[in-house]
């Protein structure tokens, strides 16, 4: 009887080998999986990632305060009636840095915890100021940072309504930031 058992065993052994060599597929550089990030600090999963961010020549718009560089890379208004901006956060601090003074002073806003909620747009013509959209839950229509570590980038995203159209310079401003004007364009 043991002697089957060990047969057997030994039987499926071979046939396991025998089918992860068949299922190997090689050892070329280019059939290894993969890793792939996971977004653990919040932010929208619709939002740019880095390998397809914009070329750096995109840039339409710099603002700077200390250590922390936001990059407005585009400003597109939609037919829906709104504007998104899009770009990236840079700390070039030695320390991570959190966006305590991004969030929105509205009460519907609070529970966005540290996001682009704050952000603003102004149409400095038109002496409108217009404030991030939100769903009708109350979220931000726009990104929310958990932290970003020293050295790090992260993309961001705000939607603000638009503009009229013979509105085509705003100044985007978030927390202490200086404002940074920015050329709105059609859209696609």
């Amino acid at each position: 009887m043991k002697r089957k058992v060990r047969l057997g065993l030994v039987g499926v052994a071979s046939g396991c080998a025998l089918l992860l060599a068949g299922c190997g597929g090689g050892d070329s550089d280019d059939q290894k999986a993969k890793p792939t990030k996971s977004s653990a600090s919040g932010e929208s999963q619709g939002a740019p990632t880095e390998s397809n961010a914009p070329a750096e020549d995109a840039v339409l718009a710099t603002a700077k305060d200390g250590d922390i560089t936001v990059t407005v890379t585009s400003a597109n208004r939609d037919a829906g009636g709104f504007v998104t901006l899009t770009g990236s956060l840079t700390n070039n601090g030695a320390k991570a840095w959190y966006a305590e003074d991004w969030q929105s002073a509205e009460t519907e806003l609070a529970g966005n915890g540290v996001s682009m909620a704050g952000a603003s747009l102004v149409d400095e013509e038109g002496k409108k100021r217009y404030l991030v959209l939100r769903d009708t839950n109350g979220r931000c229509l726009c990104t929310k940072f958990s932290r970003v570590a020293a050295g790090d980038t992260k993309d961001w995203y705000a939607q603000f309504p638009a503009p009229p159209e013979g509105s085509t310079e705003v100044k985007f401003q978030v927390g202490s930031m200086p404002p940074a004007t920015v050329q709105l364009s059609a859209g696609e």
